[in-house]
């Protein structure tokens, strides 16, 4: 294996799940997601990313994605379980999430995390360069940093975190705080979507590690681990390349036509996940339906969730809730020929996506907790007209940016209705103006942006930045 100057660390290897006909690989994309944050970079400069492919046993070999190397970790299905179904989605997932669901802490499940963590690091090492950087990514990584730092003194590390980070009263609770908290400070930088959680992070290093903190820096064990916050963004040039194709185009027109050229359309695309607010979304839509305010001869509501770590019980359920939900809603509101809402539970590529981006009157994001929300920002970078409203939670990263959508709290209700109304409802002109401020914000903040903040933060010379992002 030749080594790299440049080496990312995630949890899954950026690699669609079904190979093309000739056995090459593929890039992996899904609504928002980190393969799809860091695809415009990557594919401009030599690298290697250490990931899981996917499979259980050992790992395969698989040819390049262009120039970037791929470096696959192997996991049994134990590992799978105890790693990333157990310590990472079912105790710190829900936990980073405010506790939207109650995080469940088994023992057993740390062993195998450090372990694979541990995996995850050696591999880093192996493939490094002497004074390379490595970029190890998000929560179910949060050990790599320090564990490469010991074997890897020479390297520049970074780390970033693409959920939310939570306060110290939520962190405490984490039975291997000390632990995470060290892992994360072996780092030359932590990076994060939002200040807060920068300012999280030096209270949990200076209360549990005694840290010296001050803006920007925490100071421990005689290094200083700086931290910062670089909201992630989206390929703005990309999405909007894909919204005028004329193939996409003339989907979007028939999506219209099918869905009822005179009716005003409701877009959610979300992964399915409780974080999202999906139950709360469908009681509000529900009940403004049932109070007349809406009708299902002249709006409609397209609800796309694409489907998500179905091996996890919770989920599941969640699933099942769902659907039975959409089921009941269609039942009591829709008529022959009219549905109140269309459930689709299935992926969708970038085209497909752009087409229902440019189909909606009103985009309904509004999760309950959210790192960033990249579904957020395609949306607006698809709408090359200016048309089209936002509907945004103010429990999302994109929030702090995205300040012309209509921000609304989801676990209100009575608000949440309030607002889709004044969507749905709002001046023309006043709807262009929020839509073409928003587009704006993003071509100056767009993923070359955020890269180029975080790899300059990371290396001060500008040579990493300038190597990735010529």
């Amino acid at each position: 294996m030749r080594q790299s100057s440049l080496v990312v660390v995630a949890n899954r290897l950026p690699l669609d799940d079904n190979a093309a006909p000739d056995g090459a690989c593929e890039w992996r994309r899904s609504p928002g997601g980190l393969a799809s944050a860091l695809h415009s970079i990557l594919r401009q400069a030599p690298a290697t990313w250490v990931g899981w492919a996917g499979g259980m046993g050992p790992a395969p070999r698989l040819p390049d994605i262009g120039s970037l190397r791929l470096r696959p970790v192997p996991l049994t299905a134990e590992e799978q379980r105890g790693y990333y179904e157990g310590f990472a989605n079912a105790t710190l997932w829900p936990l980073y999430h405010d506790a939207v669901q109650q995080p469940v802490f088994q023992r057993e499940w740390w062993d195998t995390y450090r372990a694979v963590n541990q995996r995850f690091a050696e591999t880093a090492a192996e493939v490094a360069d002497r004074h390379a950087a490595v970029w190890v990514q998000d929560y179910h990584l949060q050990l790599v940093p320090q564990m490469l730092r010991e074997m890897r003194p020479d390297l520049l590390i970074g780390f970033f975190m693409h959920v939310p980070f939570p306060p110290p009263e939520l962190f405490m609770q984490l039975p291997r705080r000390v632990e995470l908290v060290h892992g994360m400070l072996g780092a030359d930088l932590v990076g994060f979507q939002r200040e807060q959680a920068a300012h999280n992070l030096a209270q949990l290093a200076k209360k549990l590690l005694g840290a010296e903190t001050t803006a920007g820096a925490i100071t421990v064990g005689g290094r200083t681990v700086r931290t910062g916050a670089f909201p992630v963004s989206i390929d703005v040039a990309e999405m909007r390349a894909l919204a005028t194709r004329p193939d996409v185009r003339s989907r979007a027109r028939q999506l219209r036509r099918d869905l009822g050229e005179s009716k005003r359309i409701l877009l959610s695309v979300d992964r399915l996940d409780y974080t999202k607010g999906i139950e709360h979304r469908l009681t509000a839509y529900s009940e403004l339906l049932r109070d007349g305010h809406l009708k299902v001869r002249d709006t409609v509501l397209v609800q796309v969730a694409v489907p998500s770590r179905e091996r996890v019980e919770s989920y599941r359920d969640l699933r099942d809730r769902i659907e039975g939900e959409v089921g009941r809603i269609n039942g009591e509101f829709g008529r022959v020929g009219e549905t109140a809402i269309h459930y689709l539970n299935q992926p969708f590529d970038r085209s497909q996506l752009a087409a229902l981006y440019q189909t909606a009157d009103v985009m309904v994001v509004t999760p309950l907790r959210d790192g960033m929300n990249l579904v957020a920002k395609e949306f607006v970078a698809a709408r090359e007209d200016d048309s089209g409203t936002l509907v945004l939670s103010e429990f999302a990263g994109a929030a702090a940016e995205l300040e012309q959508a209509f921000l609304v709290n989801p676990h209100d209700l009575d608000g949440l209705k309030q607002t889709l109304l004044r969507a749905l409802s709002a001046d023309p002109a006043d709807k262009q103006a929020r839509m073409r401020a928003m587009r704006r914000h993003l071509a100056e903040h767009d993923i070359m942006a955020w890269a180029r903040a975080y790899l300059t933060a990371l290396d001060h010379t500008g040579r990493l930045a300038r190597r990735m992002l010529h």
